[in-house]
């Protein structure tokens, strides 16, 4: 079937990928927008919650990136004709991908209070992280698993399953948060940041049950794990490996503006905590477009359909440019308003209030990054990918966060070196396509 290439055919994919990019960042900003309003231990809360969710999100991301491999392989195979020959892949890989979390949360469990002490949490911070953690980390494999089906879903370009796991695991765990978080009078009493924790490692079962039935009863994938192993497997694990590196080098610059905010003090931690949520959810927002260039993109290469692979590069750059003015527009419209969601402390608000604009300024240069991104993890570039973010982390990110810790920018450095870093990450991915793919069009 020839892929079309229109705001409709865009959009049908984009939207769908949107609503359940956006779910992950919202349980984080629902969890962040709660804990911080905690009346005991408030402000203690909310760092553990930021400091705590950066790690959950370092080794999610580090290990979730099957998820873009599978989407990769399964879309190329769909756009060359060959969905059948690669149909013992996806449960291969989902037990692949089940064993490393596995073995991750036992790695990790025993050792926890020293890689908190790491960050730089300590005292009642510290105990609050590591009980917080103790709990969500249960949820990681839950997790894992979800991504991958997810990422099947996509390389079959399907974002509406994916976008009804994630709306139901988004809504379930902000009603759970009110109930657990706060207490019910009479029948339920308040576990506060523990509630918040029980909240998400529920909703994260509930995704990866109703995963499983979707993808069991909804396509001819099968769960069953059959040998010998698929020849494709070897190139999984490598654009996986790829992916890895590129995570350990995006979630080294995450975790390091981490624990550079969290020795300045409370204030500006929960400061950051409250700015790293907004740009995340932001991001997963413009990432939508990039889920459609990841989806079509790989259909697109399998079929060696370069002008429709040039045509869409420019279509999602140019709906991505929209979304993005439109949130900046929200960010200023909503400056004050967007801060008192989150924190009622007025250290805590100042903070967030001095940094906010940079986030704000940032939005059309993620956007370029985030949508490219996406769509080179459908053509399969992940070891460009992977040299991009070592490049804008170890050569951008890193040198100007510390050059504003020696200049005492505090918060100013931290998210200066973040625009830094993708600016950089964008630029590159617009000269790597322009450089391979503009040779190919046959209407140059």
């Amino acid at each position: 079937m020839k892929t079309i290439i229109s705001f409709k055919s865009i959009n049908k994919l984009a939207i769908p990928a949107t609503i359940a990019g956006i779910a992950e960042p919202i349980l984080s900003i629902t969890d962040t927008a709660i804990v911080g309003n905690i009346p005991v231990n408030g402000v203690e809360s909310l760092a553990a919650a930021g400091i705590v969710g950066a790690f959950l999100s370092m080794i999610i991301w580090i290990l979730g990136q099957t998820r873009s491999a599978i989407s990769a392989i399964i879309s190329q195979y769909l756009g060359a004709g060959k969905l059948s020959e690669v149909k013992t892949l996806p449960a291969q890989a989902i037990y692949l991908n089940i064993g490393l979390s596995v073995l991750v949360l036992f790695s990790t469990i025993f050792i926890i209070e020293d890689i908190f002490m790491l960050l730089n949490a300590s005292g009642k911070i510290l105990e609050l992280c590591v009980s917080y953690y103790s709990i969500r980390v249960w949820g990681f494999p839950l997790t894992l698993f979800v991504f991958a089906v997810m990422g099947i879903f996509r390389g079959l370009q399907n974002t509406y399953y994916p976008m009804l796991i994630a709306i139901t695991g988004a809504v379930l765990n902000i009603v759970l948060d009110f109930i657990f978080v706060y207490g019910i009078e009479g029948l339920l009493s308040p576990m506060y940041l523990e509630g918040a924790a029980y909240a998400s490692l529920i909703a994260q079962g509930v995704m990866a049950i109703m995963a499983f039935v979707l993808l069991v009863t909804k396509t001819d994938i099968s769960l069953s794990l059959k040998f010998p192993l698929h020849p494709e497997l070897g190139r999984l694990i490598g654009m996986s490996l790829n992916l890895f590196v590129r995570a350990l080098a995006l979630n080294t610059a995450l975790i390091l503006a981490v624990r550079e905010a969290t020795a300045l003090g409370d204030q500006y931690i929960g400061a950051h905590t409250i700015a790293i949520n907004i740009w995340l959810f932001t991001s997963f927002f413009i990432d939508g477009y990039g889920a459609a260039g990841n989806i079509m993109g790989g259909k697109l290469l399998g079929a060696k359909n370069y002008d429709g692979l040039w045509l869409l590069a420019k279509n999602i750059i140019k709906y991505g440019l929209v979304i993005s003015l439109f949130l900046m527009g929200l960010g200023v419209l909503f400056y004050q308003p967007i801060g008192l969601l989150f924190s009622k402390e007025p250290d805590i608000l100042n903070a967030f209030y001095a940094i906010f604009f940079i986030i704000i300024i940032g939005l059309p240069i993620n956007m370029v990054a985030f949508v490219l991104d996406g769509l080179f993890k459908g053509l399969g570039e992940m070891k460009y990918l992977r040299n991009v973010l070592l490049l804008a982390t170890f050569l951008g990110f890193v040198p100007l966060l510390f050059l504003g810790k020696y200049l005492q920018w505090d918060l100013y450095g931290i998210w200066a070196a973040f625009t830094l870093w993708m600016f950089i990450r964008g630029a590159a991915l617009v000269w790597k396509f322009r450089r391979k793919f503009r040779p190919l069009l046959q209407n140059t």
